[in-house]
């Protein structure tokens, strides 16, 4: 399915609606013909619908254009990831149980969500880098 498939249903659902807008006055006054505001009503309706799923079609064949989660996940081979889940070392926390003084990623988070007993902020650990911290070493000298 190609993008002009949306794009012809968008065309084709406004240039429906209007005529179902054109109709719709034929219908009212004081000698109009009430099928035709019925008949109005319902062709406005039905290019509504056609053009709202001519945009739901042209937004799925394009897609999502950016990266989802731009962090790739620690392998094996690869350093541990520093401020990572206290839990399952992968991800990045997200975070933070004061409760239990976790530090937790959102799918650990799944796991562990009890709002009777737990208590949670955001995860305040940040990324350290190389030049992070010779800055910080240069700043302290």
């Amino acid at each position: 399915m190609s993008s002009r498939t949306g794009t012809w249903m968008i065309v084709l659902g406004g240039l429906v609606g209007f005529v179902g807008l054109c109709l719709m006055p034929a219908g009212l006054g004081d000698h109009g013909d009430r099928s035709l505001l019925g008949l109005g009503a319902a062709l406005f309706g039905t290019g509504a619908l056609a053009g709202a799923a001519g945009i739901y079609l042209k937004a799925l064949v394009l897609g999502p254009r950016t990266a989802v989660n731009p962090q790739q996940p620690a392998t094996a081979n690869s350093k541990p990831l520093r401020g990572a889940c206290d839990l399952c070392h992968k991800e990045m926390s997200v975070v933070h149980c004061k409760v239990h003084q976790f530090h937790l990623c959102a799918a650990c988070l799944a796991e562990h969500y009890d709002f009777r007993t737990c208590v949670y902020v955001p995860s305040t650990r940040r990324v350290e880098t190389k030049g992070s911290r010779n800055l910080a070493a240069k700043a302290h000298a």
